[in-house]
């Protein structure tokens, strides 16, 4: 029979606590990543879903989708037109007090 050798074993070396903060913050990042992932996966199949309802609607009532779409848009422009006449009107106070 042949005889093994024995070989020293070379002590491991200790993490120190910088180390081990750093391994630890790693598993903790992959961890948060796969959660990440599952997250947006869900999100997406929810989207999606979504997205075929409002397109079925939008097939059943062309005409109210299109009325809510002109609704929308008006909001987002008034919304949009009153912020830039608040603006100008700022710009303005702050000249005159100068």
């Amino acid at each position: 029979m042949a005889t093994k050798k024995k070989t020293a074993k070379k002590p491991a070396a200790k993490e120190t606590p910088e180390e081990a903060a750093k391994k630890k913050a790693k598993i903790e990042a992959i961890k948060t990543q796969k959660a990440a992932d599952r997250e947006i996966k869900k999100m997406q199949k929810e989207l999606e879903k979504a997205d075929k309802q409002a397109t079925a609607y939008i097939k059943k009532n062309p005409k109210k989708a299109a009325a809510i779409s002109a609704g929308v848009g008006a909001a987002i422009g008034a919304t949009i037109a009153a912020l830039a006449v608040g603006a100008s009107k700022k710009k303005k106070s702050t000249k005159k007090k100068k």
